[in-house]
């Protein structure tokens, strides 16, 4: 819509991952680094975890692209809730290998016998797992079990596996040792900082074959990065209404004012706006009472208890805590449902409603 008025190319800040906008702030160096090392050393795990919208995708993208696909032979899978022999059968069918309705046994052996294959043809095989944190401790432990395969010295599959900060947390649990000692590589992807996050901006305008247009006031640019908390995808939310805003007022040049209106636009439109609360009050006899908002997938869940006579007190506050911790998912997890899907928000839904279903129980109980 203002591409014209700019004289861009194309659109600059679309949400949507774009290798060709990729920006090396310093971070994303580092992971690319570690990337470029799992590739070249072609064994075990290479793990990268980032915040929702810190360009994770767009980061594995690039260095896919970068690959001579004639020597490599890629899976691409994104997680969901499965259980482990479903994860195989997902890794499976990413592969493009039929295991279909085959038991566990007959599913790994076909996936060993696919790996030979392609190893006899002299390519690799490179699996990657996105939204890795969903994955469950039984099928991080089937993917380590695949790591076993091997043809001569070498293994058979490499597995990058990608994921939001909760992942590291998931592998510090102690079952996690055995997995934790075949990881080769690990970095996290944080937000950029006020340095990166101007630069992240003049580099995506180029991108998109700017030429002196728009320009920005100085103070501008901390503005942005105080707003979107230097994460990417944020700050191409923003900048993209900027944009547009600048266009309708037909202004090219931008400022701080402008940045405050748009900040201001999104936050009555609920995209940058405190969440909205679920408040759940228990009377004594252990009726819930509920308030929602149309927002509930999206709000941070506040839950006041009052269980009169009742011992368990202790359980309804740390219930509460647990539900206050999905709602912060949930905040970000706003933007992620406009680009990708709704398998993130169903599963925060989930476990809210399971959360809430036990403290009901513990209330009515004697």
């Amino acid at each position: 819509m203002y591409e014209a008025f700019y004289g861009l190319s194309s659109k600059p800040f679309q949400l949507s991952p774009d290798p060709s906008f990729y920006f090396g702030s310093k971070q994303h160096r580092k992971a690319k680094a570690y990337l470029d090392y799992g590739v070249l050393r072609s064994d075990g795990f290479i793990v990268i975890t980032g915040e929702i919208g810190a360009g994770k995708t767009t980061l594995v993208r690039g260095l896919l692209d970068s690959l001579n696909r004639s020597h490599v032979v890629i899976g691409n899978v994104v997680t969901t809730q499965l259980d482990a022999e479903d994860t195989l059968r997902l890794v499976g069918a990413a592969f493009g290998v039929r295991v279909k309705d085959l038991p566990k046994s007959e599913v790994l052996m076909a996936l060993e016998a696919f790996f030979v294959s392609e190893a006899s043809r002299g390519k690799r095989c490179l699996l990657i797992v996105d939204e890795a944190q969903n994955l469950t401790a039984r099928a991080v432990e089937e993917l380590r079990m695949l790591s076993n395969f091997q043809f001569g010295n070498q293994s058979l599959v490499q597995t990058f596996l990608v994921g939001q900060p909760e992942f590291r947390a998931i592998l510090q649990r102690p079952e996690m040792e055995q997995f934790r000692q075949r990881i080769a590589a690990s970095c996290h992807i944080g937000p950029l900082d006020e340095e990166d996050t101007q630069r992240y901006i003049e580099h995506r305008l180029k991108c998109a074959g700017a030429d002196g247009k728009p320009t920005f006031e100085p103070e501008a640019f901390a503005a942005l990065h105080r707003a979107s908390h230097g994460i990417p995808r944020r700050i191409n939310t923003l900048c993209d209404r900027l944009l547009l805003l600048g266009f309708m007022a037909e202004r090219i040049h931008l400022t701080v004012a402008d940045v405050e209106e748009v900040v201001a636009d999104l936050s009555r439109e609920s995209a940058f706006a405190p969440p909205p609360v679920v408040t759940v009050s228990l009377h004594a006899a252990g009726e819930p009472v509920q308030e929602a908002s149309p927002e509930v997938n999206h709000a941070r869940l506040r839950l006041q208890a009052h269980a009169a006579g009742t011992d368990v007190g202790a359980d309804v506050g740390a219930l509460a805590q647990e539900l206050a911790g999905l709602g912060l998912e949930g905040q970000d997890a706003r933007l992620q449902r406009i680009e990708d899907s709704l398998m993130r928000l169903e599963r925060i839904n989930q476990q809210t409603l399971a959360l809430l279903q036990k403290l009901v129980s513990a209330v009515k109980s004697p």
